[in-house]
């Protein structure tokens, strides 16, 4: 489900920018109105003569008005969404009235055949047709019923009231409106060069959709309509209501979510989730990113099916299908909400629900924006946690606001890096000679971090299959055939285990990302030092960026190693793969490098969620990399893709499938006795 913006015709939005309890109606009730009454006169008759304007007449009208070329272009989509809704609602009261119509001329009929007498027996007539009629009426009035009872339901969990009780829905000011739903990955964060692949570790395309596109019925555009408009108000609620409803931790000083206070105020009838293994994750957390609020806006704005995923092969990802709602409370101020909607057709096979859940973005005078983000799920454990998360998840921060928010924030400025005119590479080697060539690589570097993403992904949509389980090394091993044009054809394994360290994140990032070190751990360089030969800087922190490695001292001088590093609040992430030197003269001369094959391995790193005890002072997740002083110790997942045969036909070797066990569990002992820590 997609909102705009901003309203349509002028309307605006309830809300206001400063933190109160929201008991005030009148506060919250308060309008804001973006356009004047000449704007809107304006505009109207420019949609009467022509709803579909191109970018010259909206470029025109913006001169004329002062209004920016976005504003026009987002009143024109909702004016158009909102015209559509209410012709569909003019159209669906006619249809009614008609169905009326023709229903009481059925009886009619009927009471009049009850008084035909059959001229040969004297009773009444009894034809084939008459007996049909009545059963598809029967089965008619069965099906209205249990559409009706559907509905009931939801409008009862989500509004509080059965659909009985609700209002007539009414032409749509507050924002247009368009009822669609579709494919959505990731965290759920998309836009132009920007993917949130990189650090929560998800997908950002989904080829294989899990189900088929929804079909919606008047009935449920109705209430989702009235659902949005609800989570918007509970979400402004959230954001902007501190104590009794938000506590501070004593442990570490994040915003956790009072859940008494909650349910007083907003009351409801009962769980989503049926099942004794359910619990409520809460969280907020608040901060500076670097991206304008309509840039974010416009980003937000995708139809979407969600899938959280934390990247371990023992840790389940979490699927929801959302209605997305974008409301402008002021000049400078949006509120995006996300709220779950429990549609037969999908809502069984989901274990997690989404209650109202989301952001403000309010713009800063520096073309910066402040962020505020909630999250507030319930969760079903239909399997209970691994032995490893099981602190990290329970304690929100795998999945909560502050994960949400660091991420959000590296990824802006890794989109900051690439707009840069200017080179922002240290070119070693000569060897990136323009800012196409930057883009190219990382481009490249993306797409690397997005398939070693997938590759470690628990999610059945995914396509592969599993060879063998957590084994006795605690390895996952899935093969699948590849044909894609970023992949090399043929039957690729992919491996991956998670392991546990007595050290803090922090450390583990700097060992893996340190090109001395590497000879220690990488079997790729056979023992062999490395030198970096061109660096890319990905943001403000040093550990953000992409290289390009040179083995010194071996035989292969046409082999180079791509590699990309990244690290925020929330844990960090080194991917690797190799690639030959014509490849990387292709990405590096600026040419699309969609169709160089990679297959990446790497590490990923995640606090393990026991607070270190030596550190008392709270922690913000706004600081950049600082998750020593968060967790004592850290979860590593380290994961292989390997090329077995270059046919895709050829049947797997069970050989391939231990020699990837010993050279991962090989792997994990080497990183153990470089950090001189336990093998057991």
């Amino acid at each position: 489900m997609e909102f705009g913006s901003g309203g349509g015709g002028g309307g605006g939005g309830s809300g206001s920018g400063g933190d109160h309890d929201g008991s005030d109606p009148q506060k919250r009730k308060k309008r804001y109105h973006r356009h004047t009454a000449l704007q809107i006169q304006r505009l109207e008759a420019m949609f009467k003569d022509c709803p579909h304007p191109d970018e010259k007449q909206r470029l025109q009208l913006s001169r004329e008005l002062g209004l920016a070329p976005r504003q026009i272009k987002f009143w024109f989509q909702n004016r158009r969404t909102q015209m559509k809704a209410q012709h569909e609602r003019a159209d669906n009261c006619a249809l009614r009235a008609e169905n009326d119509k023709i229903r009481c001329e059925n009886i009619a009929i009927r009471e009049a055949l009850k008084n035909v007498i059959c001229p040969s027996c004297g009773g009444p007539p009894v034809t084939e047709d008459s007996y049909f009629d009545e059963q598809k009426l029967r089965m008619e009035n069965a099906q209205l019923k249990e559409e009706l009872d559907r509905v009931s339901s939801i409008a009862a969990k989500y509004i509080g009231r059965p659909i009985s009780q609700l209002p007539p829905v009414q032409p749509i000011h507050i924002s247009s409106l368009d009822l669609t739903m579709g494919t959505f990955g990731g965290q759920g964060i998309s836009g132009p060069s920007l993917d949130l692949d990189l650090l929560p570790g998800s997908s950002s395309t989904l080829p294989n959709l899990p189900y088929q596109q929804i079909v919606l019925s008047d009935m449920d555009k109705s209430l989702m309509t009235d659902i949005a408009a609800n989570a918007m108000e509970e979400l402004l609620r959230l954001l902007q209501t501190n104590e009794p409803l938000w506590m501070k931790s004593s442990t570490d000083g994040r915003d956790i979510l009072d859940l008494d206070s909650y349910e007083r105020m907003f009351p409801r009838a009962n769980s989503h989730l049926k099942n004794p293994n359910v619990r409520i994750e809460s969280s907020r957390d608040s901060g500076v990113v670097i991206m304008n609020g309509l840039a974010l806006v416009d980003m937000f704005m995708d139809c979407m099916y969600e899938e959280l995923q934390v990247l371990s092969p023992v840790v389940p990802t979490r699927e929801f299908y959302v209605l997305r709602y974008c409301q402008q409370i002021e000049q400078g101020s949006w509120a995006v909400v996300n709220v779950s909607y429990d549609s037969p057709q999908f809502s069984s096979q989901c274990q997690s629900h989404r209650f109202p859940s989301g952001c403000l973005i309010q713009d800063l005078p520096n073309g910066y924006s402040k962020v505020t983000w909630v999250e507030h799920l319930e969760i079903e454990d239909r399997t209970p946690i691994h032995r490893l998360y099981q602190d990290l998840i329970q304690s929100g921060m795998a999945f909560g606001a502050d994960r949400w928010l660091a991420t959000l924030q590296r990824m802006c400025e890794r989109f900051a890096c690439l707009m840069v005119s200017g080179t922002s590479t240290r070119d070693l080697g000569g060897v990136i000679p323009s800012p196409d060539g930057k883009r190219s690589m990382m481009k490249l570097a993306q797409r690397m971090v997005s398939s070693f993403c997938t590759s470690i992904s628990t999610s059945n949509r995914h396509r592969g299959t599993t060879i063998s389980g957590l084994n006795e090394v605690g390895v996952r091993v899935t093969l699948h055939k590849s044909m894609d044009p970023g992949q090399p054809n043929g039957v690729v394994l992919n491996a991956a285990t998670t392991f546990w360290l007595p050290i803090p994140p922090q450390n583990v990032f700097n060992f893996f990302k340190d090109e001395r070190t590497r000879p220690q751990w990488d079997v790729l360089t056979n023992g062999n030092a490395v030198q970096e030969v061109a660096h890319i800087a990905n943001g403000s922190n040093p550990g953000n960026c992409i290289s390009v490695l040179r083995a010194i001292n071996t035989s292969q001088n046409n082999m180079l190693i791509l590699q990309e590093s990244c690290i925020d609040s929330s844990g960090s992430l080194v991917v690797y793969c190799p690639v030959d030197l014509p490849a990387i003269n292709i990405a590096m001369s600026g040419e699309d490098p969609s169709y160089i094959p990679l297959l990446p391995s790497g590490f990923t790193i995640s606090p393990d969620g026991h607070l270190d005890q030596g550190d008392g002072a709270s922690t913000s997740s706004n600081v950049h990399g600082n998750m020593g002083s968060r967790s004592s110790g850290s979860l590593i997942s380290v994961a292989f893709q390997i090329l077995v045969s270059s046919l895709p036909s050829a049947k797997l070797n069970m050989e391939s499938v231990t020699t990837v066990n010993n050279l991962i569990g090989t792997t994990v002992q080497q990183i153990k006795a470089a950090l001189n820590c336990p093998s057991s």
